[in-house]
């Protein structure tokens, strides 16, 4: 049954996940100091967008506290992702080595255990860094907290970081068809969430409309932020889109267990 399969993948992640995290905490100076190193390198990020703002005083006509807020969402959205399967990445390496196979004959769902494979917990430095920013930019900008605006918080965070980690797995599966597209992926994840770190108003209109139609990144912030900050919507769209991430992290799920489903049922094994 579909509940009972989803049960036991999520028991084989925590199984594979938890050994990784042991492993990793029995050198807790190592892992402190590749956090920081991860806190630091994305971090940079957010440092270009302070020396942009020393010679301006907006962007797109957005404040620094409101594309901070922008920044944030997005990189704690992509963190949670990132830390929770980011390591699906790593499929085409699996199935040009071979070593995919291993995963396959084990009692378990083979996404699961991918998943949590090499499980980085350094990558909770992306999350810190990407929070901080955002209660910055809450303390900063200037809102009128209605229980819409209130309520959109915890719905931004959380169907960003399923949209991102929807957008891992399509990505991992393109990969049972083209091998060495990690980068490829990469592109729209790793470069999803820099583009999201910016207003849509900086943008072509193209753009904007493929990342709202097409690949929905903009219901992770652009819309959301843009309700809750007042700001115009982009494209035009109706006050009500807003609320619409929730759907589209649904759907983006959906496809990508399709586009799962269907490259591991076109997997052949390499037979080494």
């Amino acid at each position: 049954m579909p509940g009972g399969r989803a049960g036991e993948g999520l028991r084989a992640y925590r199984l594979v996940a938890g050994m990784w995290i042991r492993s990793t905490m029995a050198y807790r100076a190592s892992f402190v100091m590749t956090a920081a190193v991860s806190f630091v390198v994305t971090g940079l990020d957010f440092a270009a967008i302070l020396l942009m703002f020393s010679r301006v005083d907006a962007l797109g006509g957005w404040s620094l506290p409101e594309i901070a807020f922008l920044y944030g969402l997005s990189a704690v959205a992509f963190g949670l992702a990132d830390l929770a399967i980011g390591s699906a990445e790593r499929l085409g390496r699996r199935v040009r080595d071979g070593t995919l196979d291993t995963l396959l004959v084990r009692p378990a769902p083979v996404l699961a255990q991918l998943a949590a494979d090499r499980f980085a917990l350094r990558r909770v430095g992306r999350v810190t860094q990407g929070a901080l920013v955002l209660g910055w930019a809450l303390t900063a900008v200037e809102v009128d907290w209605t229980p819409g605006r209130l309520l959109l918080m915890p719905v931004m965070l959380v169907s960003g970081a399923v949209i991102f980690g929807a957008v891992f797995v399509a990505g991992a599966a393109f990969q049972f068809v083209a091998q060495d597209a990690a980068e490829v992926a990469n592109a729209f994840t790793y470069g999803g969430t820099t583009l999201l770190q910016y207003p849509p108003t900086l943008f072509a209109q193209e753009l904007v409309r493929g990342v709202t139609f097409v690949l929905p990144l903009a219901f992770v912030n652009w819309l959301p932020a843009s309700y809750v900050l007042g700001q115009p919507y982009p494209l035009r769209l109706p006050w009500w889109a807003a609320f619409v991430s929730p759907v589209a992290a649904g759907v983006c799920c959906a496809l990508a267990g399709l586009a799962w489903r269907t490259g591991l049922r076109s997997y052949r094994s390499t037979g080494s």
